[in-house]
């Protein structure tokens, strides 16, 4: 047996979570319910994972992330759209650094790895899909289908564990070898890095582009990291509520953050254009700049990108969206919607934004996290499982509590 947090299908605390978000439940009484009460979560002991498909490994994991989707997720923001992709119960935890426990080929027993959580055709044992094919695993058509149950990752599939676990199972094509020295600590942000650099690809930021990027938890930073390596974009300004946040994101190569109350009214300053002001709904530009990132996931952080990117540019959803938004700005604008999902594998020969030629995003994100010497203290706090109330309950403040990146050690008393 395995000790696990486990999440269990429950539309009761489900509805519950989401009425108590609804009803505008402060920060403090909506952790303490998401962490508590309402939470479809349990500590449990579960059978260790075995190998099903040819290619998988079985993990130990030693430090798991606790992301924002699965903060969504319990707390009964995750879209309903997503329940046909993922098996119950299952295991969270997708950002994973872990000891492989057996033999694969070209990976000894023992070996420290990081783990891409898609779960594409060669996981699945299935035939390979047109995407698949051409690198871009993340749009994998068969990720309900095969030798596994459904799950769009690891850590929301009943057969393959996750990481906030002492097992899990991955296949081999889904581990990259952590390079000696690197701690843990950083690796468990290679997920998240990768993410960041797969959207930054995706939105072809031509050079001298100015970009805002909204919000400044560990995927708003990290886009800032991707953005000052991967392009050659113009002024960055971030939204950011914490000093902790602005701090970074100045490390980080941010040209100036941004109080979230006044956004459009300082970038009409910084970028020009007119100030409009609706009956209803916040204020917004005709003018503003080239790209805008929202990196928070819910319904504001996207709305202050559409209201602050000029005509015929283009706004990016890196984070799981929730809640309803008014696109009138993108058909009153032009502008270009684009989503960005985990990352890609990519081909041989490189990433190419405009002719959609993709990653390899990994490998990449494994070099930077060795490198920048400011993600060394973004992992700050790091619980066992049996605190895992505790452990929700700081991520879900951690902005408020200066803090980045909350994690798990399953090993942990």
């Amino acid at each position: 047996m395995s000790q696990a947090l486990e999440y269990y299908r429950s539309p009761a605390r489900y509805l519950a979570a989401r009425g108590l978000a609804a009803a505008g439940a402060g920060g403090g009484r909506l952790a303490g319910a998401v962490a508590g009460s309402v939470s479809p979560l349990r500590l449990v002991d579960r059978p260790a994972v075995r190998s099903g498909a040819p290619g998988m490994v079985r993990l130990r994991p030693l430090l798991s992330g606790i992301c924002g989707s699965d903060l969504a997720l319990l707390g009964g923001h995750a879209s309903p759209y997503l329940t046909a992709l993922a098996s119950t119960p299952f295991v969270p935890g997708h950002e994973i650094v872990a000891e492989t426990l057996e033999e694969a080929p070209g990976l000894p027993a023992g070996s420290r790895v990081v783990v891409d959580p898609v779960l594409p055709c060669a996981a699945r044992d299935t035939p390979v899909c047109a995407e698949c094919r051409a690198g871009r695993q993340n749009r994998c058509g068969h990720i309900t289908a095969g030798a596994l149950r459904a799950g769009l990752q690891t850590g929301f599939c009943a057969d393959t564990g996750g990481g906030w676990s002492r097992s899990a199972l991955a296949h081999v094509s889904q581990l990259h070898v952590v390079p000696e020295g690197l701690p843990d600590r950083q690796a468990v942000l290679v997920e998240p890095l990768a993410c960041a650099v797969h959207a930054v690809r995706r939105a072809a930021v031509a050079p001298g582009a100015s970009v805002l990027v909204v919000g400044a938890g560990t995927v708003g930073l990290l886009t800032v990291l991707a953005l000052r390596e991967f392009t050659a974009a113009g002024p960055v300004y971030v939204v950011a509520k914490h000093a902790h946040q602005r701090a970074l994101a100045e490390a980080l190569g941010a040209t100036e953050t941004l109080a979230p109350r006044h956004v459009a009214r300082t970038l009409r300053m910084l970028t020009g254009g007119s100030l409009e002001h609706p009956d209803l709904g916040g204020d917004f530009l005709l003018g503003g700049v080239d790209v805008g990132f929202d990196c928070t996931g819910g319904a504001a952080g996207l709305d202050t990108a559409l209201r602050t990117v000029r005509a015929g540019g283009t706004v990016v959803m890196s984070g799981m969206p929730s809640g309803a938004v008014d696109l009138a700005p993108v058909w009153f604008r032009e502008l270009h919607l684009v989503g960005t999902y985990a990352s890609a594998a990519g081909l041989p020969g490189g990433a190419d934004a405009r002719q959609d030629v993709p990653g390899p995003d990994f490998p990449e994100a494994l070099r930077l996290a060795g490198r920048v010497a400011a993600l060394a203290g973004f992992v700050d706090a790091v619980y066992p499982l049996s605190r895992w109330r505790e452990a929700i309950g700081h991520a879900l403040a951690a902005g408020r509590l200066g803090s980045v990146k909350v994690a798990f050690d399953p090993n942990r008393g």
